[in-house]
């Protein structure tokens, strides 16, 4: 689940919780003025309602138990659980009998209720209709949710066994009766042979005479030291992790990094839920982790999306990460995009009809950690190559005064031509966001060389006109992006570049060649003539330097910019449309 901020990755995973968390308190559910969407007053009648449909249970005895009775769809096998946040009964029958005046509720008029199953669609019924048959709240206890938040302490967690995962791990791991009752054997010698210590003998005694004096004969109670009492349960609440290394052994985890901790917290978690989906001992779980990135570094990321990705529960995760979603497969994802108004839009990148199953496997080969950037960004730019990367974004920031990052831009190279495949994400199925292409206008790769006699070797570049839509806006220029960049107003940066590359002559030439432009003493022909030898002059050092190389040090050139293109003028114009 990914998006920008600010679109309700918190807010969906909470929502999730409403509904099937039996763990959350109900005084969240519960909920509040400040909960419900702006725009939207409690004090005429109306209704929060989060349904959560499950499927794939038939067949398993207990998630059949559970949620059978709430099917809403016997042929697909469809189940519905539904939290709803509505008036009372009371209210409900006052209102219909007018007693009280819809305008004049206030959130105290509101109540919670789970309902499971019936005939009406949550997206359409009314506040005043049913929706299915109440449950009961312990129901939900047979369905294991883990919430795990961002800013989590690990540390805290791992030291209390209520929160702690190694006791969900022994909890839910098969140990036979005659161990338990082993490891409660040695408990309850070592207990005695330290009892018979002088020292700890003469100290438990010393606090039993101190506490009779206190307590007085009321409250006669033995005192004795020892480990722990001697129970199965208490050996289990009393195990501590213990990790070693090259350089400590047998040390606890709060002297460990805070990101290995937070792996080594959610490992346990995942063998306890895969302990408890072999051992059926439960009617289905799943793992609700809250951007992972927070502590792990891009590396444990990855290893961890997909060690979650191939176990044998459902996990839900919220990320920015790129370095996460360039590893998902595109119908795992669901996208929240914000439209610039108090509304989110919901996604999915997979269902996207316009794509075959081959672009759709190019693309999620395609979408490095760089690339899927697109997924978090409010608008797109996609350009050929890194030239264009570095220049666009300080050539239109000196030129127009726009902050592209600032505006939520991303510019994005796809290192090629191939724009048909990108261009077919950014819709309403998909991703419903502008995207605007900048392209060259002969649209052969900025590095390709022409090899005589090879011209039926390649297929044809896409035909991006077709691709334009309310969506997607083409710009290409008639030439080349460097030949395109020698504009009079932009020789000063290519001529200091030029010079800071070595190439000393090219720099006087381009500086020489602007004076002559701006004196306006040249002829339409030789200026026209003039211009040409530049462009050509320009794309020659470029391709000698390198053409990622010397777009870089052009951008840091920039202050002396005086134009823009117009075909990249155009496409920033139309995306702030």
């Amino acid at each position: 689940m990914v998006g920008e901020n600010n679109t309700g990755k918190s807010n969906l995973l909470h929502a999730l919780r409403l509904a099937v968390d039996s763990n959350l308190s109900s005084t969240y559910r519960l909920l509040s003025d400040h909960d419900i969407h702006t725009g939207i007053s409690l004090s005429r009648a109306n209704q929060v309602i989060v349904s959560v449909e499950f499927a794939d249970y038939v067949g398993k005895v207990n998630e059949t138990a559970l949620v059978g009775c709430w099917e809403v769809d016997d042929e697909e096998h469809i189940a519905r659980l539904s939290y709803r946040f509505r008036p009372k009964l009371s209210v409900r029958e006052a209102l219909e009998a007018a007693d009280i005046k819809d305008g004049d509720l206030t959130i105290d008029d509101y109540h919670w209720e789970l309902t499971g199953g019936g005939i009406n669609d949550p997206a359409t019924v009314d506040w005043s209709q049913d929706l299915g048959t109440s449950i009961r709240f312990s129901d939900l206890q047979q369905f294991h949710v883990v919430f795990l938040h961002p800013l989590r302490d690990v540390n805290q967690d791992l030291r209390q066994s209520r929160q702690s995962p190694l006791a969900k791990l022994i909890d839910a791991s098969d140990i036979p009766e005659s161990e338990k009752n082993e490891l409660v054997e040695i408990l309850r010698e070592a207990n005695s042979e330290i009892s018979k210590k002088k020292t700890i003998h003469e100290t438990s005694s010393a606090i039993e005479k101190a506490f009779q004096n206190t307590a007085g004969e009321a409250f006669d109670i033995a005192v004795k030291l020892g480990m722990a009492d001697p129970s199965f349960t208490s050996i289990a609440r009393s195990l501590t992790l213990l990790l070693s290394n090259s350089a400590l052994k047998d040390f606890e985890p709060y002297r460990n990094g805070l990101g290995l901790n937070n792996l080594l917290y959610i490992s346990m978690l995942v063998e306890s839920f895969e302990r408890r989906v072999k051992n059926a001992q439960s009617a289905g779980q799943i793992l609700l982790v809250e951007e992972p990135e927070a502590h792990l570094h891009p590396q444990l990321q990855r290893v961890l999306y997909e060690v979650l990705k191939n176990k044998p529960f459902q996990t839900i995760v919220s990320s920015h990460s790129t370095h996460i979603t360039s590893h998902a497969d595109l119908s795992s994802l669901v996208l929240l995009t914000n439209e610039g108004q108090p509304k989110t839009t919901a996604t999915s990148p997979g269902n996207n009809d316009l794509l075959s199953d081959k672009e759709m496997a190019d693309l999620e080969r395609y979408l490095d950690a760089t690339r899927s950037t697109l997924l978090y960004a409010r608008r797109v730019i996609l350009v050929e190559g890194p030239a264009e990367l570095f220049i666009i974004p300080p050539l239109v920031k000196k030129v127009m005064n726009i902050d592209l990052e600032r505006l939520g831009v991303s510019v994005i190279p796809i290192y090629g031509i191939h724009f048909d495949v990108y261009a077919k994400l950014f819709n309403k199925m998909a991703l419903p966001k502008k995207c605007a292409i900048i392209t060259d206008g002969d649209l052969k790769p900025s590095d390709s060389e022409d090899i005589k006699g090879e011209e039926d070797a390649f297929p044809a570049p896409p035909d991006l006109d077709s691709l334009a839509s309310e969506y997607v806006g083409v710009f290409r220029c008639k030439t080349t992006f460097e030949r395109a960049l020698t504009k009079p107003g932009l020789l000063l940066c290519l001529s200091s570049a030029a010079k800071e590359c070595g190439a000393i002559k090219v720099a006087q030439k381009l500086e020489a060649g602007y004076k002559k432009i701006k004196s306006e003493k040249l002829a339409d022909k030789e200026k026209k003539e003039l211009e040409t030898d530049l462009r050509n002059t320009v794309l020659a050092t470029a391709k000698r330097v390198g053409k990622a190389r010397f777009a870089q040090v052009v951008s840091k050139h920039m202050n002396s910019a005086e134009e823009i293109p117009k075909y990249i003028r155009d496409a920033i114009e139309w995306l702030k449309l």
